[in-house]
């Protein structure tokens, strides 16, 4: 597994370009297939959190700020593409909340914690991040009473979207460009 201290790669920099730029759009049509999905968990704001999984696939490839520049324009493509103001604030609260933890839980213990792990983590901050974001808007912090059943389908769409990413990783490290 690639660790973002431990990295070598092979690749130029056009082929980095354009491998973020294939991560940015897969990243969009992932949340545009879950926008499809007729999935209810009847809890407002739990979704299954495909894009995710580009997310968590990105913070193992590559730098802090090739990931922070991925989250960021997934999220804007979205919102531009079939989104809304709101959905734009709630998507980029979490998922920077989501990032930030993420990238902090894998610099300070990598060698401790999987991907399941880390995806978990970054499901359960994704969640608070957004409803932190409903709060401030608002102007009411009693709809945290949601986190609690947030916090479950958090945990299970996040080892979902961490098992995903551990095969994923360990198809790409097959590749000469991840050596």
């Amino acid at each position: 597994m690639l660790y973002p201290d431990k990295r070598q790669y092979t690749m130029s920099k056009t082929q980095k370009i354009i491998f973020i730029s294939l991560l940015v759009s897969q990243a969009v049509v992932l949340s545009f297939i879950e926008k499809m999905i007729p999935l209810n968990f009847s809890i407002p704001g739990a979704k299954l959190g495909l894009a995710n999984i580009i997310t968590l696939t990105s913070l193992y490839l590559f730098s802090f700020k090739e990931t922070f520049s991925i989250i960021l324009l997934r999220t804007i493509m979205v919102a531009f593409i079939g989104g809304s103001i709101s959905g734009f604030l709630y998507s980029i609260s979490g998922a920077l909340l989501s990032f930030l933890v993420m990238y902090l839980l894998m610099r300070v213990s990598l060698e401790k914690i999987s991907t399941i792990g880390v995806s978990v983590t970054g499901a359960i901050f994704h969640n608070l991040g957004q409803l932190l974001m409903a709060a401030f808007i608002i102007q009411n912090l009693r709809i945290i009473i949601y986190l609690p059943l947030l916090m479950v389908t958090g945990v299970i769409t996040g080892v979902v979207v961490g098992i995903t990413v551990k095969y994923l990783l360990g198809f790409l490290l097959k590749i000469k460009y991840f050596n």
